[in-house]
């Protein structure tokens, strides 16, 4: 669903007319290895761009208005080579609306003992040239990623690889269309929001419509390409003996693959990569989207139930970003505990819309009771999450800002067999301790609706935070309940001065 080869990231290089054109040449041909090393990288997802050498004001700005217009261009990686005063930066920082990462390395790795002389450290400035340049961003208060070390070290490729994709989830939240279907559940407090300011400081819009808006699609479902997804069904799935042919529940699997064909439509028609339900607002859908909705995270769709278009918008920005990368990622809910006197943990589910990307193995199709929303009983996948650390992903409406809240854990295998539980699932040891997590977590008033992210972890959403420029508030094995109370209440204090402009 993301054409990569259509995303591009701009290197520019910093420096000044000062040294002359042979020096000049040196820094332009220097960089210009540095980003074909980048390009044959494999943890750089995303294509990287040199750009000649800035060396005035005029060259600096324009750069940067051209960054912003060019739309393949989704962030710029800069380097100061040698000493650029940062002055000249000032004009082009203020008018840049894309993500920027500030690189701090040189060229060479090593000093060359034995050749070292004036020619080459005039050259090689990075070491006070990208503090220079650094000061002048944290004076503008410009929020960006600085990664240090020497181009060619993996750690350093990694980092870089990390804000790319995150920069790539940012990126298509700017023109993310969610649509929701039906409202909010009825009064719940923590999926609403305001949508105006989401799209304010994130660019996705969030507009309501009718289950009828689906129907209506549903109801051209041609035989054929309704017996190809039945199909699709029976090989990617273990189905349950009465949702084979002739089986008492085969109808209902008929039913749900009606419904994903038809939701499908209707988000293709629209553009619409994200999307929300409500089992209040069902109308005339025979029974509560279940294996429809998992498929459909599956292939990417962010989604968020009971109306939460906070979450559903997150999901498929995290999606985005894993692409390409082992573990999955899906709506998920904290739903039930396991207190015991040594160890407590959590076990996540919901009612039906857990994506498989998460599964440990092939998942089984099944129908069983809703017992809720007063429709027909619905299809949906049921299998276990693969064990291993995960990240639980929140991101709250405040009222005066938006807050993301983290939480790392460890998810297991469970304990025994779950014969009469019908949903996915997966149990997890939240960091530090389920005591100390959940405590810190209502305080952050953490929803109960989190993105659950195998592989992308918290280094992303720090990036992601500094790009979006809202609060990040982490619960990790380092976190106590005092000194988070005291990081929320100095949190509270920051914003309300940076609200008033000081």
């Amino acid at each position: 669903m993301i054409d990569l080869s259509q995303k591009e990231i701009w290197f520019i290089t910093g420096s000044q007319h000062l040294y002359g054109d042979e020096t000049l040449k040196k820094v332009a041909k220097n960089s210009q290895e540095i980003v074909e090393g980048f390009n044959a990288s494999s943890h750089l997802p995303i294509k990287i761009v040199w750009k000649p050498t800035v060396k005035s004001p005029d060259e600096i700005t324009d750069i940067c208005q051209e960054a912003n217009l060019e739309k393949k261009c989704i962030g710029i990686i800069t380097w100061m080579h040698t000493f650029s005063p940062a002055k000249m930066w000032i004009k082009g920082l203020t008018i840049l609306n894309k993500p920027l990462c500030h690189l701090h390395t040189q060229f060479n790795a090593e000093i060359p003992w034995q050749s070292i002389d004036m020619d080459f450290m005039n050259l090689n400035q990075s070491a006070h040239g990208d503090r220079e340049f650094g000061f002048m961003m944290t004076r503008m208060r410009k929020k960006r990623k600085v990664v240090v070390g020497h181009w060619q070290n993996e750690y350093v490729q990694k980092q870089l690889g990390v804000w790319s994709r995150v920069v790539l989830g940012w990126d298509e939240l700017q023109h993310l269309k969610v649509a929701r279907i039906g409202d909010n559940m009825r009064e719940v407090a923590v999926t609403e929001g305001d949508k105006v300011a989401a799209q304010m400081r994130f660019g996705c819009s969030v507009n309501g419509f009718d289950s009828s808006d689906v129907v209506k699609h549903i109801n051209k479902v041609s035989e054929a390409d309704l017996n190809k997804l039945l199909a699709v069904y029976e090989a990617s799935y273990e189905l349950t003996a009465d949702l084979k042919e002739g089986g008492n529940n085969r109808r209902s699997l008929i039913e749900a693959a009606k419904i994903e064909l038809g939701l499908r439509a209707f988000l293709e028609e629209g553009d619409f990569k994200a999307f929300t339900d409500t089992f209040e607002s069902l109308g005339e859908l025979k029974q509560l989207p279940g294996i429809a909705v998992q498929r459909l995270m599956a292939d990417g769709y962010g989604f968020g139930g009971e109306g939460d278009w906070k979450t559903a918008a997150m999901v498929r920005a995290l999606k985005v970003m894993n692409i390409g990368l082992e573990g999955g990622v899906s709506f998920m809910e904290d739903y039930t505990y396991h207190f015991t006197p040594k160890k407590s943990y959590v076990l996540g589910s919901h009612m039906l819309e857990i994506c498989p990307s998460i599964s440990d193995g092939k998942p089984s199709c099944e129908v069983h009771s809703l017992g809720i929303g007063g429709k027909e009983d619905p299809a949906r996948l049921v299998f276990n999450s693969a064990a291993g650390n995960a990240i639980n992903v929140s991101l709250v409406d405040m009222g005066n800002r938006f807050r993301l809240i983290v939480n790392e854990v460890e998810a297991i295998k469970p304990m025994a067999d779950l014969p009469n539980l019908p949903v996915a699932r997966v149990l997890w040891d939240a960091k530090p301790s389920l005591e100390i997590a959940a405590n810190t977590w209502i305080l952050a008033g953490g929803a109960h609706h989190t993105v659950y992210c195998q592989t992308i972890n918290t280094e992303y959403m720090e990036d992601f935070a500094d790009i979006a420029g809202i609060e990040l508030l982490v619960i990790d094995d380092r976190t106590t309940v005092r000194d988070f109370k005291d990081k929320i209440n100095a949190n509270e204090a920051y914003y309300h001065m940076f609200q008033q402009g000081f």
